[in-house]
């Protein structure tokens, strides 16, 4: 069958037999099962018409979940172990799902679904519509534990509708994370209550860039939105139902113009009218920072004082900070900025950064969260368990786990979905070096380089989506589809090293299914032949680089 992500093992019989589901099957769930028979009835049972009820005393149900932590300790050789593992048999007297845990359950619930053909995946059932599943037996369990994809919902607003369906998809490809980055130069997406003016004046721009920095084009319509603190509850337990882990960021020290905006005070107001400031209109780094001072830190304490009651500890264990691409021109004119260097006694302008984020490494350690930050972050030593998100290549994630740190491996040459998927005139505001769809595939989140000891603090990947010139959630799609199909099944599966991966027969089982449960999800991929008319933007720069991309 062409399932994707790959299991570890699938077999099916030789024969080609069948179970066939009669027009109302039954459902037997067993103790931690619930959530899983929930999303059956939901999902399977508006694409299928079904009700899946109980089944009666004594009688066998035609759809079986179980939860069997036993199945979580693997063959012995690790294969397949874990929490998130699970089991599929389907023979005459119906389906059997085993998870060593409600993850590891639903993952299977995902499997049973591709199983069932894409038009499982739908919204309605298909008039005349017959069900039925190939005998099977199936052991599968992920290769990583962290499996994410990054959502850049600060440079383009996504409404929380978007952000839910962002959870469904991330789900139905197995993966498990989803990082959001909620704050920048050109807006802030989180209603913090003490704070009003982030979201009354920070959430909102006056125009947008249309197209690359570059570009002379400009879209005069203003552009925001905002996540009340109850959207973001209910993001948070729409995710926890589907086994997605959602990380916030808040950037700090750079990153910040949007916040500066609506609290002039937060800036470097003795070398720049922070008064004066609005929203940022264009793409790029700005040169207004945070300044650094107590009075700030008070302020950014209280911000995650809000986000930490809005992402419970068992729920979203890490938060980031940022700590990316702060420019340093207003802490060198800064009287403030100058003086704070000396009562502090650090290294000059970096070591400054280097103490604001390690203030809040200790401020969230202290209760009970781990700080993880892009890989910049690493310059002025990090607290033993705060993590790395390595995005300037791989060297930043190589320096942390040798030095004992947990990382996440995102490299902006292998992972950043932002870059264009071919080359020519016809992808749309086009970024950066290729990205294929084989390139994706052959990603390798562990660089052989790394020493035993030092891979195992490779937490796993994730992909990264900055949405600049992603102004809706077709471009979205377009961008981040089929690319993420990929990248899902390098997390989830055990693949050969990238060169011996077999890229004709993952290309063919996009193309044999994956593609048909795509369209039936209503997803907006780029197709293998290009772009569609409505998915091109003639005469909208980007900023295409030519050749292959350093690794680094």
């Amino acid at each position: 069958m062409d399932l994707i992500p790959a299991p570890r093992l699938a077999v099916f019989h030789e024969d080609g037999l069948r179970f066939e589901f009669g027009p109302e099957p039954t459902l037997a769930t067993g103790p931690g099962g619930e959530g899983v028979a929930r999303w059956l009835r939901r999902e399977l049972g508006a694409a299928t018409g079904w009700s899946l009820a109980a089944a009666g005393p004594g009688a066998a149900a035609d759809i079986r979940l179980r939860v069997d932590p036993e199945r979580g300790r693997g063959d012995g050789a690790g294969a397949g172990a874990g929490p998130e593992a699970y089991g599929i048999t389907v023979d005459a007297t119906g389906v059997e799902l085993v998870g060593a845990s409600g993850a590891g359950l639903f993952w299977a619930a995902q499997t049973l679904r591709q199983l069932l053909g894409p038009d499982a995946c739908r919204k309605a059932p298909l008039p005349g519509r017959a069900w039925s599943l190939p005998y099977a037996g199936i052991e599968d369990g992920p290769r990583f534990g962290w499996r994410g994809m990054m959502l850049d919902v600060a440079r383009h607003f996504t409404p929380k509708d978007g952000v839910l369906r962002y959870i469904d998809l991330l789900a139905a490809h197995k993966l498990n994370v989803l990082h959001l980055h909620l704050t920048d130069d050109q807006g802030w997406r989180v209603e913090i209550k003490r704070y009003p003016r982030l979201t009354g004046v920070g959430a909102w721009r006056a125009r947008s860039r249309w197209g690359h920095r570059a570009s002379p084009l400009w879209n005069e319509t203003p552009h925001g939105g905002y996540y009340t603190q109850d959207d973001i509850r209910e993001i948070v337990a729409y995710a926890v139902e589907r086994h997605v882990r959602v990380v916030p960021e808040i950037d700090v020290p750079g990153h910040s113009q949007a916040a500066i905006a609506a609290y002039p005070e937060l800036g470097n107001a003795d070398v720049a009218d922070t008064g004066a400031l609005e929203v940022w209109d264009d793409w790029g780094i700005s040169e207004n920072v945070l300044a650094p001072t107590e009075a700030v830190l008070r302020f950014y304490e209280g911000v995650f004082e809000e986000l930490l009651e809005l992402f419970p500890a068992e729920v979203s264990p890490f938060v980031h900070v940022g700590g990316d691409e702060c420019p340093k021109a207003q802490w060198k004119a800064s009287a403030v900025a100058q003086e704070r260097i000396r009562e502090l006694g650090v290294d000059g302008e970096d070591g400054l950064q280097s103490w604001f984020i390690r203030h809040f490494d200790t401020w969230l350690a202290e209760r009970g969260r781990r700080l993880i930050g892009w890989d910049e972050i690493l310059e002025g030593g990090l607290a033993p368990g705060a993590a790395v998100s390595s995005w300037r290549g791989y060297g930043g994630g190589i320096a942390a786990a040798e030095a004992g740190h947990d990382v996440v491996m995102c490299p902006e040459q292998h992972v950043y979905l932002d870059y264009r998927q071919a080359g020519g005139a016809e992808e749309p505001m086009p970024i950066a070096y290729v990205r294929t769809l084989e390139d994706v595939y052959r990603f390798e989140p562990v660089p052989p380089k790394l020493s035993e000891a030092a891979a195992a603090h490779v937490l796993g990947a994730q992909a990264n989506v900055w949405t600049e010139v992603m102004e809706d959630q077709g471009r979205v799609d377009y961008q981040v589809f089929p690319r993420l199909a990929a990248f899902a099944e390098v997390v989830w599966s055990r693949l050969a090293e990238p060169q011996e991966r077999d890229f004709a027969r993952f290309e063919a089982r996009m193309a044999a299914a994956h593609y048909a449960r795509l369209d039936a999800l209503g997803v907006g991929y780029r197709p293998p032949g290009g772009p569609l008319p409505w998915q091109r933007r003639p005469g909208v720069l980007g900023r295409p680089k030519e050749g292959a991309p350093p690794n680094v």
